[in-house]
């Protein structure tokens, strides 16, 4: 059988330790792990090697498990973990996140998703993390935006 690699980046606003810590955040994470047209996911996290993962993500027209163990955490540079999707028939695939320091609170993520079957579109697999990143990086703005909002109020330069 022929195994497919998916290779997908995204530059972030946020530090290293602030993505990293994303991917370790079960209610962080139902705010953007929502590719297509899925507009709920329950997370459940053991977020140490050898702990287990377990991601439900429901769309109107199919519900989607996920499943997996943690493999490396290296913080705050890299993650990796086995994935066992039920859009894949539960065949063990690996996911490896890797985070690189791209200026002052940015961060570029590459995530590559190994031993994809070749039955299943890569390029599906590309456009489903790459709306994931998408809305990780929306979710950051927006996290920083009200922090910075915040801290014009207790400082007085809030907008009149």
């Amino acid at each position: 059988m022929t195994l497919q690699t998916v290779r997908v980046s995204k530059v972030l606003p946020a530090s290293r330790d602030e993505v990293f810590d994303a991917w370790l955040d079960p209610d962080g994470m139902c705010e953007w792990m929502l590719p297509g047209t899925v507009k709920q996911c329950d997370v459940m996290l053991e977020p140490r090697v050898g702990g287990r993962f377990h991601i439900f993500m429901k769309s109107a027209g199919a519900d989607y498990v996920h499943t997996g163990e943690y493999l490396v955490m290296d913080r705050p540079s890299k993650l990796a973990f086995t994935w066992l999707s039920s859009r894949m028939d539960q065949q063990r695939t690996l996911v490896t996140i890797e985070l690189f320091e791209r200026g002052e609170q940015q961060c570029e993520l590459v995530l590559t998703h190994e031993r994809v079957p070749a039955d299943h579109s890569a390029r599906g697999l590309g456009v489903g993390w790459n709306q994931m990143l998408e809305k990780l990086r929306e979710h950051f703005t927006r996290s920083h935006n009200d922090a910075s909002a915040r801290d014009d109020i207790a400082t007085g330069n809030a907008r009149k």
